[in-house]
């Protein structure tokens, strides 16, 4: 009789105390056997420990088994064996790239020392206070998996069916534990994370709430953690002085409804400065926007968006537009639409004729059945997934660099995205009111028409989770089109991104395509010759002072923080300048949630401080280039007017080879340094 598998949920759901019934009569066969056994029954122990790590509501039972699994003699005879001399720096290795055994005894470990600093359970030569200052630095050093950002290309490349497991370990860790500690990581984080402005920031919430309970309980030692933090809070909970002790919308509303002009008008400002400054938008900016639209209020709307002249200018050309997608889209569930609306306004797209008809189109087409199942499977169902999907609209016409791909492998789709919002909104729009209208989206191909609901899965084989309103509807679609796209050019010898990137994503593509490896062999082929053609491209210095007009579709070289190559990456090129210290520095989008990555040997992509807009990496175009294997360029100019010294180039291609291409045949008449 084959044994069913329970690593999987759905499998997993509802024989939680079968599995628990098990794994104590395998602790109770490790505590007695003999010292030459110990090791297969931990390893039967193991094996069960990670079915039941695996299921949602197994972390309470494990840590109720911590310490008799410690005293059976689990951890005997491994590196585990002596807690107190683990190192919490190696944990987020374990957790990454170890066999899922291993990752299991971690997280069995990592339950210990909860039970040994809650003085559930005693180990010899560890105690409580070490117990929690060893979780605490562990959190302090998990921050992205405590915060649900996804997974960078090197973790996605290690994600395995236990990384969501670990993902809720850290979680409750953290609720059992406490924010006191990690605190200071904690927000200093969460600014950073801000200072992208992404779309999806219900993680970032959750945390905030999370502090703000903390700190409320007390339970903050350093005062200095407050200063970090109340921004934060009060951006959310109390943006304005009728919602500083957070009253509640209804109690907010009433407090409306009796204030005089002066004080709605202070109401205003409040919301949109919090607003601006965090990038997070409070339910009660929400609910003001609606009360002011109920209340006759409209003259309210230009400053509690805190627009400028620009963005007054749109609103006052567009209101009854504005004002509809407000009333369809702008919820206490939905109030970061409200930000999205700021920066769609601010940014003048409403000027170009396609995109307010199609917002138009967009307020009036109804939802398939398919659809609205796809965003309630996603968002919920507290409010309608039409006012989710117009929500995520307005978001990602104002954040075009704010859409990520979330825990799937699929950078091109939510690449594809953000340079049609940046860069051809009302194609997007189109694409969105096919699949709303049909569930299925047709992409041509060199004149062919793709069919999406014709077409087998691409990359994405299950349901987006974790992404925005239009990436849940249009991904599945897209990932399915540029799938089959490289299936009909399989049969060419070179790189097929050189055909289905300017099919894909548009006429504005460059028709010139460079790229560093034989395609064939993966060896480096004429790498001097293409850094030399990217600098005459893109660099100032060499190109005639000539800007990027369209962004650009571009691959990296992925590499971890020990310069070790990952995997090929999609980002878009969106800028070539000086930041304010006057080097040249490459601004670009990168589609996995967080531009924020250590590439190693000091290539720290930088996401502020360094001339970055909302939602760009950067880094020297040196450091950029030494991690670039694929780019386009419009053929304008083949030779660089000012030619690019062959040290510099040299330099760039030593750091090339000395990471991503270490292993890869290279012919040239420069021998790098």
């Amino acid at each position: 009789m084959v044994e069913a598998d329970m690593t999987s949920p759905m499998n997993a759901d509802g024989q939680l105390g079968s599995l628990l019934d098990r794994l104590d009569r395998q602790i109770n066969g490790l505590q007695s056997a003999s010292r030459i056994g110990k090791n297969d029954h931990a390893l039967r122990v193991l094996d069960v420990a990670r079915r039941v790590l695996l299921h949602e509501d197994g972390l309470p039972a494990l840590r109720q088994r911590a310490g008799t699994m410690d005293e059976a003699g689990l951890f005997s005879g491994t590196d585990w064996g002596r807690p107190a001399q683990l190192l919490p720096g190696l944990v987020k290795h374990t957790l990454t790239h170890a066999a899922q055994q291993t990752i299991t005894l971690e997280a069995v470990s990592l339950l210990r020392f909860l039970v040994v600093a809650t003085g559930e359970h005693a180990t010899p030569d560890l105690s409580p206070s070490q117990a929690e200052q060893f979780l605490t630095q562990v959190l302090a050093l998990n921050l992205d998996r405590v915060l649900g950002q996804g997974l960078d290309e090197a973790q996605r490349r290690e994600h395995n069916a236990l990384t969501p497991a670990i993902e809720r370990l850290m979680r409750y860790l953290v609720q059992e534990v406490g924010t006191d500690g990690v605190l200071d990581h904690l927000i200093a984080e969460i600014w950073r994370i801000m200072a992208q402005r992404p779309l999806q920031v219900d993680h970032v919430k959750a945390m905030i709430a999370q502090i703000a309970q903390a700190l409320q309980t007390g339970s903050s030692r350093a005062s200095d953690v407050h200063r970090g933090a109340d921004r934060l809070i009060s951006a959310l909970f109390g943006p304005t002085t009728l919602s500083r002790e957070d009253p509640g919308i209804p109690a907010y509303i009433d407090r409306l409804s009796r204030a005089d002009e002066r004080m709605v008008q202070d109401e205003a400002y409040a919301l949109a400065r919090a607003m601006h400054d965090t990038g997070l938008v409070s339910d009660y900016h929400a609910g003001f926007l609606r009360w002011a639209a109920e209340a006759d209020q409209a003259k309210m709307l230009p400053d509690a968006l805190g627009l400028s002249s620009t963005g007054l200018d749109a609103l006052r050309c567009y209101e009854p537009l504005v004002r509809a997608l407000v009333d369809a889209a702008i919820q206490p569930g939905t109030a970061q639409a409200i930000y999205g609306l700021a920066l769609m306004l601010e940014r003048g797209i409403l000027y170009s004729p396609p995109i307010a008809p199609s917002l138009w189109r967009l307020l009036e087409t109804p939802l398939t059945e398919g659809c609205a199942s796809a965003l309630e499977a996603t968002c919920g169902t507290a409010l309608p997934p039409r006012t989710q999907l117009i929500a995520g609209v307005i978001m990602l016409l104002g954040q075009p660099l704010g859409v990520g791909q979330g825990n799937n492998p699929t950078c091109q789709s939510a690449r594809a995205l953000s340079m049609w919002a940046l860069n051809d909104p009302d194609y997007l729009l189109w694409l969105i009111a096919q699949v709303t209208r049909r569930d299925r989206l047709v992409l041509h191909f060199e004149g062919e028409p793709l069919d999406s609901a014709t077409l087998p899965p691409g990359l994405a084989t299950s349901a987006l989770l974790d992404a925005d309103p239009v990436s849940v509807l249009l991904v599945p679609h897209l990932d399915r089109a540029y799938a089959e796209m490289g299936r009909r050019c399989a049969d060419r010898s070179e790189d097929p991104h050189r055909w289905i990137n300017p099919e894909l994503h548009g006429w504005w593509v460059g028709r010139d395509f460079h790229i560093a490896v034989d395609v064939a062999t993966g060896a480096l082929k004429n790498y001097e010759s293409f850094l030399r053609h990217f600098h005459a491209s893109y660099h100032p210095q060499y190109n005639g002072n000539q800007p990027v007009i369209h962004p650009q579709p571009a691959g990296i070289a992925v590499t971890d923080s020990n310069a070790t190559f990952v995997g090929w990456h999609a980002i878009t090129l969106i800028r070539v300048g000086l930041d304010p210290t006057g080097q040249m520095r490459v601004y670009f989008f990168n589609p996995n949630n967080d531009s924020g990555q250590d590439w190693g040997h000091g290539i720290v992509v930088s996401t502020q401080g360094n001339g970055e807009r909302f939602g760009e990496g950067s880094l020297p175009f040196e450091d950029f280039a030494a991690r670039l294997y694929l780019f386009h360029d419009d053929g304008l100019s083949s030779l660089a007017p000012v030619s690019v010294p062959d040290d510099q180039i040299a330099s760039i291609a030593s750091k090339g080879l000395k990471s991503w291409a270490a292993d890869r045949a290279y012919e040239s008449h420069t021998t790098p340094d």
